[in-house]
């Protein structure tokens, strides 16, 4: 199958509720064109670098979501281009957004990267961090920032199980934090989580945004 039948494919597969992010880190720019072609609008990218390259060979309209992790020292340079940023795993982090947002008189959205696999390698906040980040008169005083809901990524295993506990842990931290610190933002509603290996059971548990990239691309070549 083609990009564009591979699009037509997943979307089927998906309630209307659910946003679809087309992964495109390591993607030319010609496949990218042709998952635009067919519609998509929403492009998923990990490392700033690749997305200046890319922003602008590409239409204006594409809404771009930073999902690999993010270094302060990028911030600046990544603001202007990003629709929504899935991870923020710090509150150094979202205070550096915050700051930048603010000299360029913009709000950004973001979402709270939390740490819910077995895997050292993954980055986020434990809920407990995020508690005391939220209780902090400083986080209050925030104005550049609208955050919009959480991220996660699960284990890298074949036990669905696993990757099943993994997604409802996130679903009950965005359901405590929509509870107790943002039950009047309408605004406060992504839950961030699936891939292409496993989307179908985050969406089962709650997902409201998937970021799948090799069912729409394919193997990655490098």
């Amino acid at each position: 199958m083609g990009i564009a039948e591979n699009i037509q494919r997943l979307r089927a597969t998906l309630p209307g509720h659910v946003t679809l992010v087309a992964v495109s880190k390591n993607r030319p720019v010609s496949d990218i064109l042709e998952a635009f072609q067919a519609g998509q609008r929403d492009f998923g990218e990990n490392k700033v670098q690749e997305l200046l390259v890319k922003h602008p060979q590409l239409p204006s309209d594409i809404r771009w979501h930073l999902i690999g992790h993010l270094q302060t020292n990028k911030v600046r340079s990544m603001l202007p281009l990003v629709h929504l940023v899935h991870s923020v795993d710090s509150y150094r982090l979202l205070k550096e957004i915050n700051r930048e947002s603010a000299k360029m008189n913009r709000v950004t959205a973001c979402l709270l990267q939390f740490y819910i696999a077995s895997e050292e390698s993954k980055f986020g906040f434990s809920l407990d961090e995020a508690v005391q980040m939220l209780e902090d008169s400083e986080y209050r005083s925030l104005r550049n920032v609208s955050v919009r809901g959480v991220m996660g990524m699960a284990t890298f295993t074949d036990n669905q199980e696993t990757v099943r506990q993994e997604f409802r842990e996130l679903l009950r931290i965005f359901t405590f934090l929509k509870e107790e610190y943002f039950v009047s933002s309408s605004e406060f509603r992504e839950v961030s989580m699936g891939m292409s290996g496993d989307y179908r059971l985050a969406v089962e548990e709650g997902s409201t945004m998937v970021r799948i990239g090799t069912s729409i691309f394919g193997e990655r070549t490098k």
